[in-house]
């Protein structure tokens, strides 16, 4: 039988012989370089290296879900302390080691098959761009698997190894740890590792699994033009896509574009022009922004009200937005309104101005097909499929994809496009995947809200579940997760001492409030073997900078030590 695959990460130009950067990461390639739709499954993290096209490395920065400061105020009301470290490992999500299944993808858009081992990760070629939307794939079988036989941490080893760090001070009195072996998903350590604590946008993970399960990978968020009831009416319809670019100048490359819509319903209405266009956003429902976000997050530049119309993640100055990216900053002035402001845009491709745009509802169509008639189709497009939307939610934490794909997740199961239904649907989703669902209360898709709860070992369950096969589709979460010193928001990260063992072996998404600092993912041993890791931190009683060095020193260790 054939052991997990964990896929490897993005590959970011040419790898150095010994397979981790020897000089600082660059700041990041031209944001044209994030991939068109990839296959995840490749080769194994211990198998032999291959060779993929260049992929996104976002750039460095820190995160506060998202990149930038940490906002003032504590956590509000985490549960008790955690409590003592436990003795003895226990089995909590049995891994089959299958025959592993990989996406084939060559109808959804171009195959990137990801490279590994870890210490071979760093390749490239050039970029391509995603074809023409088609029906979502099957999985198709094939071999390839990670060394199940390379040494296996035991718990006192790992217990010996971490007891000291998590108490470090600067963590604060409440630090919530699970590690468990990757293979096997036997339990390593734990230490609170079955308690609710503050995730921060770890939240992604969650969001991202849940959205691949509940949606499938191929599938594309659609926004739909439609004759409105009265003649020379147009009515746009928002499907949930936040990438959604006015023209080819967008935030996000290869997105759906208004232009094209704006074409498609000229050419269906065959000359007659139109004189009004009316926003359906019905969609969404409940308020656009989480009562548990900081007040200063519709100004902060990392979120804005959640409607299910909007283009280019909010931004308002998507030029300025692509400069700030690429120096590293994901703060973007956003609009208030991002469902006028799209539909303004929309109107002008029209050649109609402002005061011609209007919230409302789309007609049902009846039964004249006549192009113009109420209700009638004019002109649809189509986004990014799920898996390339979820690489960009989690390298570049992007709170504003990460709300969205949440929506998805509940219209999916049938419930309200708010954050209830989402939180909801989540909830559910997780259940149906066998994760402890219990250990999950979810008030948004983001992680910006200080309401939200996560268990580590349900993180690290969860990113077993991802990589073992048995669940092929949800294994795009590993595509845009960060490497350590390298990429996304770890780019900057593991260059202090006791951190550098961790460089190009850790991959983890990171998440950060004040007082809030989370990492989970995978790391590598130095004999081999692949683990899972989550450390959640809610109490932390000083700035972000020392907890973030004192989680990285963890995951560094667990790198660095054999541990038996």
């Amino acid at each position: 039988m054939v052991p997990p695959v964990f896929p490897a990460p993005d590959s970011a130009g040419p790898a150095p012989t010994s397979g981790i950067p020897t000089s600082p990461a660059p700041a990041g390639p031209s944001r044209e370089q994030w991939p068109a739709v990839q296959e995840y499954a490749g080769a194994a993290l211990g198998g032999p290296p291959t060779t993929g096209p260049t992929d996104r490395t976002a750039p460095a920065g820190p995160d506060r879900l998202g990149a930038g400061g940490s906002p003032d105020g504590p956590v509000s009301a985490p549960p008790d302390a955690a409590g003592p470290i436990a003795p003895a490992p226990r089995r909590r999500l049995p891994v089959v080691l299958a025959v592993v299944l990989l996406l084939v993808l060559a109808g959804v858009g171009v195959a990137v098959v990801r490279p590994g081992p870890v210490a071979d990760w760093l390749g490239g070629a050039e970029d391509t761009r995603a074809e023409p939307a088609a029906p979502e794939p099957s999985p198709s079988a094939v071999l390839a698997g990670a060394d199940p036989n390379a040494p296996e941490p035991t718990p006192d080893g790992v217990r010996a190894a971490l007891d000291p760090l998590v108490r470090a001070a600067a963590l604060g009195d409440r630090v919530n740890v699970s590690v468990a072996d990757a293979v096997t998903g036997q339990s390593l350590f734990g230490r609170g590792a079955d308690d609710g604590t503050v995730p921060a946008s770890v939240t992604k993970l969650v969001t991202g699994v849940t959205v691949l399960a509940a949606r499938g990978p191929g599938y594309r968020i659609p926004t739909r033009a439609v004759a409105g009831a009265n003649p020379g009416e147009v009515v746009i319809v928002g499907g949930g896509d936040p990438t959604l670019a006015v023209d080819k100048n967008g935030f996000y490359p290869g997105a759906a574009r208004l232009d094209d819509l704006a074409r498609q319903v000229e050419q269906a209405l065959g000359g007659a022009k139109p004189t009004k266009v009316i926003i359906d956003g019905s969609l969404y429902s409940g308020p656009g922004l989480e009562p548990g976000w900081d007040e200063d997050i519709p100004t902060g530049g990392y979120g804005s009200p959640i409607t299910a119309l909007m283009t280019d993640g909010a931004r308002r100055d998507v030029p300025q937005a692509k400069r700030d990216h690429e120096a590293g900053n994901h703060a973007a002035v956003r609009v208030s309104e991002p469902d006028l402001t799209a539909g303004r845009a929309f109107a002008r491709r029209l050649g109609l101005p402002n005061s011609a745009v209007s919230r409302g509802t789309a007609p049902i169509a009846g039964g004249d097909a006549t192009a113009g008639a109420p209700g009638s189709e004019l002109g649809k497009v189509e986004s990014m499929p799920l898996m390339r939307l979820v690489d960009i939610m989690i390298t570049d934490s992007d709170n504003i994809i990460a709300e969205a794909l949440a929506r998805q997740v509940a219209l999916a199961r049938d419930k309200p496009g708010s954050f209830v239904g989402a939180g909801a649907a989540m909830d559910e989703v997780a259940g149906e995947l066998g994760l402890p669902a219990d250990e999950l209360s979810l008030a948004d898709g983001s992680g910006l809200s200080r309401t939200n709860r996560i268990s580590p070992s349900l993180l690290t369950d969860l990113i077993t579940l991802a990589g073992n096969g048995s669940r092929p589709e949800l294994a795009a979460i590993f595509g845009g997760l960060p490497v350590a010193a390298w990429s996304g928001t770890l780019g900057d990260r593991y260059e202090t001492a006791g951190t550098e063992a961790g460089a190009g072996v850790v991959r983890a998404k990171t998440g950060t409030l004040s007082s809030v600092n989370a990492i989970a993912g995978l790391v590598t041993t130095k004999d081999g073997r692949l683990l899972t890791f989550a450390v959640l931190t809610d109490r932390v009683p000083g700035g972000s900078d020392p907890a973030r060095v004192a989680l990285d020193r963890i995951a560094a260790t667990l790198a660095s030590c054999g541990c038996r």
